[in-house]
């Protein structure tokens, strides 16, 4: 390496010098980009995460609320095996808005999703909910028809999807 001297005590850097910092610093440059853009690119995921709870629980609330099958009585009460046909679940043609046993929210599908008054709700633009109810009371200790298990899937706008279940009893 050859420094050329003036007439003092001068230094500085030579090509080779600064050519190798810019390389450095590049570098470093790509490295956290590269991860600043991976986390932004994933930051709406708790978001997302939070609302479809939210949104799941609104629904469970919803169904929960319903009576067992669609004759059980006022106020409660165990349903006769042949009321509570887990070969017939879905809606008894009504509307979501008159639903009014746990089955009959079997192959709901909402897109946005909409409250059981049908106004859309805000923020849960493109927002999947999916819903299934099963007779499950084999998978609790109890006879078949004595249990119904209710899935909600929630699909976020990224395309993740989340699963919510609940065990509604004939009591």
């Amino acid at each position: 390496m050859v420094r050329w001297r003036l007439g003092g005590n001068q230094q500085g850097a030579t090509l080779v010098e600064l050519v190798m910092t810019i390389v450095i610093i590049s570098i470093a440059i790509a490295g956290v980009v590269g991860a600043f853009a991976l986390i932004t690119g994933r930051s709406a995921d708790p978001l997302n995460q939070t609302r479809a709870v939210a949104l799941s629980q609104l629904y469970m609330d919803e169904i929960l609320s319903k009576s067992f099958a669609h004759d059980s009585p006022v106020g409660g009460g165990a349903v006769d095996a042949g009321d509570a046909d887990c070969n017939n679940l879905g809606p008894d043609g009504e509307t979501r808005r008159t639903f009014n046993d746990v089955d009959d929210y079997h192959t709901l599908n909402n897109a946005p999703p909409e409250n059981s008054e049908e106004e859309t709700l805000p923020g849960y633009n493109n927002f999947q909910v999916s819903i299934s109810v099963a007779c499950a009371g084999t998978e609790v200790g109890l006879s078949n028809h004595e249990a119904k298990r209710i899935d909600i899937t929630i699909t976020d706008p990224s395309g993740n999807t989340y699963l919510f279940s609940a065990y509604r009893g004939n009591f």
